[in-house]
C-alpha cells in the first residue's frame, strides 16, 4: 500500500519528503507533546504523557499560541533542539 502525503503549502506541486525511520524504542529518547490549541488536545496530550511516563519515557510539553497559524520558529527550533521525536495533538 502506498502513501501519498501532500504539503498545503504547495499543492500544485507537492514536495516529496521520504518518511524517517521510526526509532525501535522510546528507551533513552525525549518525546515531545505539542498542543495545538484546538479544543481538547490537551485532554489527549495529558493521557498520552501519562502513559509514557509509566513507561520511563522522558517528556516535554508544548503548545502553539493558536491553531490557525504554523507554530513559530523559536517554538520549532525549541522543540527540535531539546527532542527526539514529536507527537502533535489534535482535537475537537
Amino acid at each position: 500500500m502506498t502513501t501519498t502525503l501532500l504539503d498545503p503549502t504547495a499543492e500544485r506541486a507537492p514536495a516529496a519528503r521520504p518518511r524517517l525511520p521510526r526509532p525501535a524504542s522510546l528507551e533513552g529518547l525525549t518525546v515531545g507533546l505539542l498542543d495545538i490549541s484546538k479544543p481538547k488536545g490537551d485532554i489527549f496530550l495529558n493521557r498520552l504523557e501519562e502513559l509514557l511516563q509509566q513507561r520511563g519515557v522522558d517528556t516535554r510539553r508544548y503548545r502553539k499560541p493558536t491553531f490557525t497559524r504554523v507554530a513559530p520558529t523559536a517554538l520549532k527550533q525549541q522543540i527540535a533542539a531539546e527532542c527526539d521525536l514529536v507527537v502533535e495533538g489534535l482535537a475537537d
